[in-house]
Formats: structure tokens, C-alpha cells, sequence
């Protein structure tokens, strides 16, 4: 620190330098005052930071500024107690064992001393300390302050100063204070953090199907519109797959919800499996529905994307004793290509893919069909599929279906 240093202050919109008088030069009542403006200082200025590395590098930097300060550090410890895991300091050069060696367990230095006896504790002269860990040449004694918030420590607080005689009663009580700010500005801190991470969880299961564990509705809805965006950027195609259970309320009818629940999540665990690039998607849509969003697929790799999936269902074999198909469960697949425009919009995908899903079940169930959103793009995406397709097969005028109620 410098003999001699200048603060700038606004009074009456002019930029006013004011001259801080050497702590040498003050007498006692001078002191007081300048350690007790640092203070209201660092309430006012160094906690309005929005981090807390920020706030706790306002305050050491405080207070090398403004007093004969080597070194002021702070030191955070892990959640056992045991080590030093973080540092923030600011002075003329320091060098600790974290620095150094990237471990600074409590066994280690006068600083490891005061986080284990947990209360204050002034060297007088470092020199006469064997557990003094040299930080900065000029240091001659050194004051540590536990950080405790309630029953909870949370690290030390370390200053060292060039003279012997600088941490006398008064200055040690202010020194003690920052510590208690420092303290609640790391308790409030990490009550944020683990609100946000608890909020973070909060959000993880709200969009995740409680029966499945898969996506549910919300996290698909606002995945499409994510998803709709990036392809209307890059004019690339969208899939939307549909697949319902064939006869399901059968099958709860017959074998009971259980068996019921047991057939969803073993048809969510075959659909994972079909999500296979970084931006697809399986949810659970309703009921016994599971939707595929597919980015970047042509209809007719959609079309042979839910072929397969078709024939996974069948191929596992789930027993199903009412279906009037098979004696296994089935799935009907509807499959929808677009190529997002600003005339379109999402809500059209899905009412394609659902539309192919219904023309799918009034086919004969145990099928893929698609069907052509309301939009020239998506036709002509339609258009370049291989015309071996059979569209007479696929796409079936709908028509009322008595039966369709009970899928």
C-alpha cells in the first residue's frame, strides 16, 4: 500500500479528489473516523456487487486501499471443513498454499489454525509464528477472523499489514464486523445458489411425465416452439411423429391400470429409443399418446423412422389379451413433415400428425400414415417422396369411427 492515497467523490456534480491521510499521521480520533468510514464503505459500496466473489474482491480491495494492508484475503472452505477451496485477495503480491498447490488443507498455516480453534486470532509478529505462511515480504503481523453465519463456517477472513502495531483493539473490531458482513453477504449467497438449484429441479420434474419419467406436454410445447424456430431459420424440415396405442382402454379394462401403467412405460422406453440426434425429442402427448418431434427429417425418413418404430412395438410383444388385432400391444403412428415458414405455424404440424395418427387407426390400426399440413411447403416436401410410397394407403379420408373412442 502506498503512504499516501486519493479518493475520488461527486459533490454537486464536480469530481472531487480528497486526500486520505497515512494511517502514521492520524492520531486516535482520526483513525476511528477512517476506520469507520472503511466500514460504512464496505456496507454501502462493496455488498451492492451482484456476486459474491465480486463483493468479497470489493472489500479486500478496500481495504488494501485505505490502510496499511498487505494483504487481505478470503478464504472459503469446503462443506466438511476440512480445506481451503477458494481464494479471493487483493494486496501488493500473495502467495498461498491454495495458489500454489491447489490444495490448502486446515492442518496447514496460522489461517488453517483459526478456521480449526473457530474464533479470532492475532500474530503479532509473524516472525515468532511457526505456523506463519509467508504471503508477502513486507507482512510483519497478521489478524484472521472466522467467517461463521449461525452455527455454519464458512471460511476466514486474513489480513496482514507491514507493522506491528496496527491491529490494536479498534481496529480488530472493525476488521471483526467486515467479517460478519462478509459472512452474511456468503450465507445469502449460498441460500440463492441452492434456491436456484432447487428451482432448477422444481422445473426438471414439472416438465417430466410422472408416470413415464419421460417429457411431458409442457416440456414438448415449448421444445416445438424452440425447435420451429431454429428450423424457420435455417429452412430446414420438421417431423412430428404420433404414435397412440391400439385398443388401450381394452387393456386397462381387462388386465387392470397397473398392467395399464406398466404398457406405458415399456412403450416410453422402446420411443427413447428412437430419439437418436441431439435435438429430438419423445413426450409423453396424453393418455396412452407419444409424440417424436424430429428435426431435420424428410417425410420420407420420418415415414421410415416410424415404420421401425412400428415394428419395435410389435417385435417386443407386450401381451395384450383384448385386442382384437394381435395378442400383443400394437401402435398406430401418425407422421407430419413441414418446412417451418412465417405463414405457418406449429400448431398445424401437430394437427397434421394427428390427423395421419386417426387415418392410421381408420385403416385398420397397426399402422403409419401420414398426412399433408395445410401449408405449400410441407406439399411439396410431400411431392419429393419416393413415389413407391402407396399415398392411397397412407393418407384415408376420414370418416366417423364408431369405434375410435376405444382406440
Amino acid at each position: 500500500m502506498s503512504e499516501q492515497t486519493t479518493s475520488t467523490r461527486t459533490l454537486n456534480d464536480h469530481q472531487v479528489e480528497s486526500i486520505i491521510v497515512p494511517w502514521g499521521e492520524q492520531d486516535a480520533s482520526a483513525r476511528q473516523v477512517t476506520l469507520t468510514r472503511i466500514l460504512i464503505r464496505i456496507s454501502r459500496e462493496a455488498l451492492q456487487e451482484a456476486s459474491l466473489d465480486s463483493i468479497m474482491t470489493g472489500i479486500c480491495d478496500c481495504l488494501v486501499e485505505e490502510l496499511p494492508v498487505a494483504i487481505a484475503s478470503v478464504l472459503l472452505l469446503n462443506d466438511d471443513n476440512t480445506e481451503f477451496i477458494h481464494e479471493v485477495y487483493a494486496g501488493e503480491f500473495t502467495q498461498s498454499p491454495l495458489a500454489a498447490t491447489g490444495k490448502w488443507p486446515i492442518t496447514i498455516g496460522a489461517i488453517g489454525r483459526c478456521a480449526r480453534l473457530g474464533r479470532a486470532h492475532l500474530v503479532r509478529d509473524t516472525a515468532t509464528d511457526p505456523d506463519y505462511v509467508p504471503g508477502n515480504a513486507i507482512s510483519r503481523s497478521e489478524y484472521m477472523v472466522p467467517l461463521r453465519h449461525g452455527s455454519r463456517l464458512h471460511g476466514v477472513l486474513n489480513l496482514e499489514s507491514g507493522r506491528t502495531d496496527f491491529f490494536d483493539e479498534d481496529s480488530c473490531a472493525v476488521f471483526d464486523a467486515v467479517a460478519d458482513l462478509i459472512a452474511g453477504a456468503i450465507h445469502f449467497a449460498r441460500m440463492a445458489d441452492e434456491l436456484t438449484e432447487a428451482n432448477r429441479k422444481l422445473e426438471l420434474l414439472s416438465m417430466r411425465d410422472a408416470l413415464t419419467g419421460i417429457a411431458n406436454r409442457r416440456l414438448f410445447d415449448a421444445r416445438l416452439a424452440e425447435t420451429w424456430t431454429r428450423q424457420l431459420r435455417d429452412g430446414a424440415p420438421l417431423a412430428l411423429l404420433l404414435a397412440d396405442a391400439d385398443y388401450f382402454k381394452a387393456l386397462n379394462d381387462t388386465a387392470g391400470h397397473l398392467r395399464g401403467d406398466e404398457c406405458l412405460r415399456w412403450l416410453a422406453h422402446i420411443c427413447e429409443g428412437f430419439a437418436i440426434d441431439e435435438y429430438d425429442l419423445v413426450a409423453r402427448y396424453g393418455g396412452e399418446e407419444f409424440v417424436l418431434l424430429l428435426p431435420g427429417r424428410t417425410l420420407e425418413e420420418a415415414m421410415a423412422h416410424a415404420e421401425k418404430l412400428r415394428r419395435a412395438v410389435v417385435e417386443e410383444a407386450f401381451e395384450h389379451p383384448a385386442s382384437p388385432l394381435a395378442s400383443h400391444v400394437t401402435i398406430s403412428v401418425g407422421v407430419a413433415v413441414m418446412i417451418p415458414s412465417a405463414e405457418a405455424n406449429p400448431k398445424q404440424l401437430v394437427a397434421a400428425a394427428d390427423q395421419a395418427m386417426y387415418n392410421a387407426k381408420t385403416s385398420g390400426r397397426n399402422k403409419v400414415a401420414w398426412h399433408s399440413p395445410p401449408d405449400a411447403l410441407a406439399a411439396s416436401a410431400a411431392a419429393s417422396v419416393d413415389q413407391a410410397i402407396d399415398n392411397s394407403r397412407w393418407a384415408e379420408p376420414r370418416v366417423p369411427d364408431l369405434d375410435h373412442a376405444n382406440n
